[in-house]
């Protein structure tokens, strides 16, 4: 029996609203829309949350949320800013997980199926990597599949991470109201609360005969949905644009010996995953975040792609040496390589090790895999190791 699927879904809370404020700070806090002019016939795009307890809602008539809240403000979009945010926080995700279908300018599903970690904690590690890099809050749901995932999202907005494990799903949509299921809209939701059926879970335990009449075909796929069943796949790109690994640390670290430590670790996990999807790169990169959440990128070209351990580790070190001060403390370290393609190298005149090398590799990941990635450890890494890092991987 397979495994259950691990899909995320991402939505950027009053996307647009939210941009506005970190262009407009003053913003925070007030009730506001963006959308068209009152006046001209206009519709809202978007309402911050203040504007939201008016009972304002996106595709109101902006007429009609100026006369629901008299002080309402409202201003005109900039969709060159709502893009750009949109652009980068897609391409993090991209990096973030193999699978990525975009649905609109701010939501996505995630397929994270083949990472080891928790839904929960990939969820957790990206919302808190956009919300620190672009100041922007997420509501993330974790599910087996996109339909209830997706659900989740909205129950926990905004800025939640509502997480329902495999085989809970038709519990946890069971209270829910039936008009938050997908497919439910005005029209059917009338319909069904003709029938006595308010709740998901009501329309998940109605008998088909009773259905059927009233919705023909549809009738077993809405009582499907309401059970929490979706087997659609997540569809996007397959092919990830990079590999990488990071760690925040409980505390910052400032010697030098378990900073190295970590650097190798992160290597040697990122080599691991490049050899287990199939892929060298030839950019290896490094991030670091200083206490006061400043982060830095760098990265620099390989001569030939790789994904040995060594190499990367030595490449990302060089790196860290340029920006890295004696006794400076770290927040956080990432180890990435980029420019994937399949492992394709010509030796050197010098390099007749390097087939030994990359054997070696090979027959510790046979290993790892079999026993856990902490089976074999360097004698080094025995004492360096900070006692209590928070590990995070994305790829």
């Amino acid at each position: 029996m397979s495994s259950p699927r691990k899909v995320l879904h991402v939505d950027l809370d009053a996307f647009f609203c939210s941009v506005e404020e970190i262009l407009d700070p003053s913003l925070k806090g007030k009730a506001f829309v963006v959308g068209g002019r009152p006046d001209s016939r206009g519709v809202v795009a978007s309402a911050s949350y203040p504007a939201r307890q008016f009972g304002i809602r996106s595709a109101m008539p902006t007429a009609q949320a100026v006369r629901l809240c008299p002080g309402l403000i409202v201003l005109s979009s900039h969709r060159k800013d709502y893009a750009g945010y949109s652009h980068q926080i897609m391409e993090l995700l991209r990096d973030s997980a193999p699978l990525i279908e975009q649905l609109s300018i701010d939501e996505a599903f995630l397929d994270v199926t083949g990472d080891r970690r928790a839904g929960e904690e990939i969820a957790r590690h990206l919302q808190e990597a956009i919300s620190g890099q672009f100041h922007l809050p997420t509501s993330w749901g974790a599910a087996s599949n996109k339909l209830v995932a997706k659900i989740a999202t909205e129950v926990g907005k905004p800025k939640g991470l509502v997480v329902v494990p495999a085989g809970e799903e038709e519990a946890f949509l069971a209270p829910l109201p039936v008009g938050m299921l997908w497919g439910v809209g005005p029209k059917t939701q009338a319909s069904l609360a003709d029938l006595g059926i308010q709740t998901i879970g009501g329309l998940a335990q109605s008998p088909i005969h009773q259905l059927r009449p009233v919705f023909g075909e549809r009738a077993s796929e809405l009582i499907a949905r309401a059970r929490g069943e979706d087997d659609r796949p997540v569809e996007g790109r397959r092919d990830p644009k990079s590999i990488s690994g990071e760690t925040t640390f409980a505390r910052d670290l400032s010697e030098r010996r378990a900073l190295e430590g970590v650097l190798r670790e992160l290597s040697e996990e990122v080599g691991r995953r490049l050899r287990a999807e199939g892929f060298s790169g030839s950019t290896v990169r490094l991030k670091l975040r200083w206490p006061d959440f400043t982060t830095i990128t760098r990265q620099t070209r390989t001569a030939q792609p790789t994904n040995l351990d060594l190499e990367i580790f030595e490449t990302v070190l060089g790196l860290f040496d340029k920006v890295w001060r004696t006794g400076r403390p770290v927040r956080l370290l990432g180890v990435g390589v980029a420019d994937l393609a399949p492992p394709i190298r010509q030796l050197g005149l010098f390099e007749s090790g390097r087939q030994q090398d990359e054997n070696l590799v090979h027959a510790l990941d046979e290993i790892r895999q079999k026993y856990g990635k902490h089976a074999l450890r360097r004698a080094s890494q025995l004492e360096e190791r900070d006692p209590d890092p928070k590990e995070e991987n994305t790829g």
